[in-house]
């Protein structure tokens, strides 16, 4: 029998190559997409169909959590630092991913932010097993960025959406900042 990994997933495109390496390695892999901090909404259906095809292409079982987007904006908006509210970010996801794991009996749990070379894997890592100590679970913190390149080409020939930011309202003005500076 193959140990259960929940799989934390921010979007399609990210989770290809990570779902195919823990099932290389022999997990049987559960989905679970929770990212309450995806705005606007339109983005976020977007992004949630692209998880849709992508878990289909890979056979893939994934649980779709509530979108808690109010109470998300209701909790950054009172973190001042761009830091802090990353480290936010990053903990309600996984804490949501963790919480999931334990309540289903599902020893492991990881997440497709260790796909990104944008993200900060290492403080997602301490962040993770930090979690996985409060929920007596095991963390696989996995870098898979190394298939970041791989996943790409893969989402885009299965023809998934691929978003321009990161996800929340900060993240979309930031991006929209970068690219009125490159005029």
């Amino acid at each position: 029998m193959k140990v259960k990994v929940i799989l934390h997933i921010c979007c399609g495109p990210c989770a290809v190559y990570p779902a195919r390496a823990l099932i290389d390695e022999g997990f049987d892999v559960e989905g679970f997409f929770y990212n309450p901090n995806i705005h606007p909404y339109s983005e976020y259906k977007k992004r949630h169909e692209a998880v849709l095809a992508a878990a289909e292409r890979l056979s893939l079982n994934v649980i779709y959590h509530r979108y808690d987007f109010e109470k998300f904006l209701r909790e950054i908006s009172c973190i001042r630092d761009r830091g802090e509210q990353h480290m936010f970010c990053w903990r309600i996801r996984l804490e949501e991913a963790a919480r999931v794991a334990s309540e289903h009996g599902i020893p492991n749990f990881t997440t497709t932010l260790l796909s990104s070379p944008y993200q900060d894997i290492d403080k997602i890592k301490t962040l993770g097993e930090e979690l996985a100590l409060k929920y007596g679970l095991s963390f696989l913190a996995r870098d898979f960025r190394r298939g970041f390149a791989e996943s790409h080409k893969v989402s885009k020939e299965w023809q998934l959406y691929h978003q321009n930011y990161c996800g929340c309202i900060y993240s979309e003005k930031e991006a929209i900042e970068q690219r009125e500076k490159k005029r």
